[in-house]
C-alpha cells in the first residue's frame, strides 16, 4: 500500500489527552504525522480520570448518594471547558463544543438518577455511563486538532464497531465491523479529512452501546487498523515504549527498541500497562506494524513490535531476558489430597468450578504426584472460588479424598519475559540465584511451553525486591 493509500491509525491514551497542554501535544503529533500519512485515523481515550469519575459516581448513586452526581457534573464540565477555552478560538465553534459536552453530562445525570431510584446499576447502564468519557473527549480533541489548521471529523465508534451484547466486556463481530468501518471511514479519508473516533466502545446490531472492557481503546485501534486495513498502528502513551520493568519500581528501567509479538503478549497478559492484552491479535493476524510512543517525548523512537526476532528467538547482543513485570493482589488457591492421585477429571472439574464464578486464572501449576493443584486468582475472587470448589468437591471432602481447599494471603506473580530464554541454558538457575541472594522465597513456579516466559509467585511483601533482583539480570 504505497502513495495515497498509506494509512495510519493513531491512538491517544487518557494521559495523552488529560489536559489542555497534553491535547495540544497530541494535536501537534497529528499535524506532524499528516505530512507522511495521507490517510490518518485518530482514536482517543477519555480525558484522564474521567471514566473512573463516571463509574465511581454511578456506584455512589446506586447507594443513594446523589450528591456525588452533582459534584461530578460540575467537575466534568469544568475539565472539558478548560481545554476548549484554551485552544478553540472561534466563538461559534467553542459554543458548539460546550453545548455538546452539556448534552453528554445531562445524559450522565439522568442515568445516574435512574440508578439511584433503582438502587443498582446493570452492566448495560454501566456501559452507557462509561462510554460518556470518550464521547466527550472525541469532540474536544477534534476541536483542538481543527485549531491546528487540520480538517478533522468526530465519529463515535458505536457507528464503526459492532459487538455482541456481553456488556462491559463485549466481543466484536469482525465481519460486520469491517463492513461498517470501511463504509463510514473511507469516505472521510478519501476527502483528506482525519476521522477522530472513540476508543473502547461499540454497539450491538440494534445500536445499544457496549464497551470492550477497561483499557480497550488500544484494542479498538488495533481492530480498525486491521480491518481498514492500515499500514501501521501507533499507540501514544506517557512512557517511551515497552519498558524493561515498571519505572516506579525500578528507576533504571529503559524502553526496548523492539519486542516480538509473543514477548509483548506475555507482558500485556502479566500486568504491563502499556498495551491492552487483546491488542496483539488483530495486528498479528493482519500482519501490520505496531509502535508504542510517548506523547510527551515524540522524538523518542519508542518500541516497535515485530513478528519474529531477527535472530529467530536467540539472544540479541547477549540480552536473554527482555523484561520483568508483576501482577499484584492475587491469591494462590490449592486443592490437595491423596485421593486425587490417578483420578481422571479432577482438573477439569476444578477449573469448571472456577469458570462458573467468572474468574480468570493467570497461573497454574500441579505437583507431579498429582496430589495437589495450585493456581492463582484475583484476591477479591478467592472466597467465591473456594466456595464453588467446595461445592463441586463436597463428596471428596466428606470422604477425605481431598484434604482441603484453601487460599494463601495476598501474593504477587512475577513474570520474566524473553524469547532468548528458549535457546539459553541456565536462565532459570540465574533467576533463582538472584532471588535467593535477596532472600526472596518462591512459592510456586510455572513456565509455558513456548519458553518465552517464566512466572513465579512470591509473597506480596517481597514483590518489589523480586522485580528489582531479576531486572538486574537485564541491566548487567
Amino acid at each position: 500500500m504505497a502513495g495515497k493509500s498509506r494509512t495510519l491509525v493513531m491512538k491517544f491514551g487518557g494521559t495523552s489527552v488529560g489536559s489542555a497542554d497534553a491535547m495540544a501535544k497530541a494535536a501537534q503529533i497529528v499535524k506532524d504525522a499528516r505530512a507522511d500519512w495521507p490517510r490518518l485515523v485518530v482514536v482517543t481515550s477519555a480525558v484522564s480520570g474521567v471514566t473512573n469519575l463516571l463509574l465511581d459516581s454511578a456506584a455512589q448513586a446506586a447507594k443513594g448518594n446523589l450528591q456525588t452526581l452533582l459534584e461530578a457534573e460540575k467537575s466534568l464540565f469544568a475539565s472539558h471547558e478548560k481545554i476548549i477555552n484554551a485552544h478553540v478560538s472561534d466563538v461559534k465553534r467553542r459554543a458548539e463544543l460546550k453545548e455538546k459536552i452539556k448534552v453528554f453530562i445531562n445524559d450522565f445525570g439522568n442515568l445516574g438518577r435512574a440508578i439511584g431510584v433503582l438502587g443498582e446499576a446493570s452492566p448495560r447502564a454501566l456501559d452507557a455511563i462509561a462510554s460518556l468519557g470518550e464521547r466527550m473527549s472525541v469532540y474536544v480533541l477534534t476541536g483542538v486538532i481543527e485549531s491546528f489548521g487540520i480538517s478533522a471529523q468526530a465519529i463515535e465508534s458505536t457507528r464503526l464497531i459492532v459487538t455482541n451484547s456481553h456488556f462491559q466486556n463485549a466481543h466484536p463481530d469482525f465481519d460486520a465491523t469491517r463492513e461498517c468501518a470501511r463504509a463510514k471511514l473511507n469516505p472521510i479519508l478519501d476527502k483528506g479529512v482525519i476521522p477522530v473516533t472513540t476508543g473502547f466502545i461499540g454497539a450491538t446490531p440494534d445500536g445499544i452501546i457496549t464497551t470492550l472492557g477497561r483499557g480497550g481503546s488500544d484494542y479498538s485501534a488495533a481492530i480498525l487498523g486491521a480491518l481498514l486495513p492500515a499500514n501501521e498502528v501507533w499507540i501514544w502513551t506517557d512512557v517511551d515504549g515497552v519498558m524493561t520493568s515498571d519505572p516506579r519500581i525500578v528507576p533504571n528501567a529503559r524502553a526496548l527498541p523492539e519486542i516480538s509479538y509473543s514477548e509483548v503478549s506475555e507482558l500485556a497478559y502479566y500486568g504491563a500497562k502499556v498495551l491492552h492484552p487483546k491488542t496483539i491479535r488483530p495486528v498479528v493476524e493482519a500482519g501490520i506494524g505496531l509502535r508504542i510512543c510517548n506523547t510527551f517525548n515524540p522524538a523518542h523512537p519508542g518500541t516497535r513490535l515485530i513478528a519474529n526476532s531477527k535472530s529467530n528467538g536467540e539472544p540479541v547482543n547477549g540480552q536473554v531476558i527482555k523484561a520483568v513485570t508483576a501482577i499484584r493482589k492475587q491469591k494462590l488457591v490449592t486443592i490437595e489430597g491423596r485421593g486425587m492421585l490417578g483420578v481422571p477429571g479432577v482438573a477439569a472439574r476444578a477449573f469448571g468450578a472456577v469458570a462458573a464464578t467468572g474468574t480468570s486464572v493467570p497461573f497454574i501449576t500441579q505437583a507431579s504426584s498429582e496430589q495437589s493443584i495450585c493456581f492463582a486468582v484475583p484476591s477479591e475472587s478467592a472466597n467465591d472460588v473456594i466456595t464453588s470448589l467446595e461445592k463441586v468437591f463436597s463428596h471428596e471432602l466428606e470422604d477425605d479424598d481431598i484434604d482441603r481447599v484453601w487460599a494463601t494471603e495476598d501474593v504477587t506473580i512475577v513474570t520474566v519475559v524473553g524469547a532468548g530464554m528458549r535457546h539459553t541454558p541456565g536462565v532459570a538457575g540465574r533467576i533463582f540465584s538472584q532471588l535467593g541472594d535477596r532472600k526472596v522465597n518462591v512459592l510456586a513456579i510455572a513456565q509455558g511451553s513456548s519458553e518465552v516466559s517464566i512466572s513465579l509467585v512470591v509473597d506480596a511483601s517481597a514483590a518489589d525486591t523480586a522485580v528489582k533482583a531479576v531486572h538486574d539480570l537485564i541491566v548487567n
